[in-house]
């Protein structure tokens, strides 16, 4: 079941972010918004989710951040999102933030994979949907709730 207070307001959603973060075990907690992908809020250390990857890594690290790059510039106006606002990156003038750029990572790669999921559940029954997506690896936990609007996305360690 969708969390109700993330429509509720700014309040409500700062309040229950808050709550979320004093859990034991939670790493980091990110509302993306439903349609774009954009970050709308975060608490906790994100750059705790992924073990950073060399520059020259892979071309999935790269798409990643494409991913993630075009979900921010897809975010609806007067959004609110990690994305620098100046062009300090492209002038080369200063490095990507490494926290910006792990959420900005993380919310492409949890987005793609709702957006997966929904397609699978509308393949199976198109009069179904999605309520909670959780995943869980030997390291860490996700657990995803779609909202119409939102999606509230919780990481948390699986010992925990």
């Amino acid at each position: 079941m969708a969390d109700s207070s993330l429509g509720a307001g700014p309040d409500a959603l700062d309040e229950t972010l808050g709550r979320l973060s004093k859990k034991p075990g939670v790493k980091a907690a990110l509302v993306l918004d439903r349609e774009s992908g954009a970050i709308l809020k975060t608490s906790g250390q994100i750059n705790l989710i992924r073990v950073a990857k060399p520059s020259g890594a892979s071309a999935a690290a790269g798409a990643a951040a494409d991913a993630a790059a075009a979900a921010v510039a897809a975010a609806p106006a007067g959004a609110p999102s990690f994305a620098s606002t100046d062009n300090s990156e492209a002038n080369g003038s200063e490095p990507p933030n490494p926290e910006q750029q792990a959420a900005e990572e993380v919310a492409a790669m949890v987005w793609n994979f709702v957006s997966n999921a929904g397609s699978l559940v509308q393949e199976l029954d198109a009069e179904d949907e999605v309520k909670l997506l959780r995943l869980r690896t030997k390291k860490q936990e996700f657990v995803i709730v779609p909202d119409p609007k939102y999606l509230l996305v919780v990481v948390h360690d699986t010992s925990a």
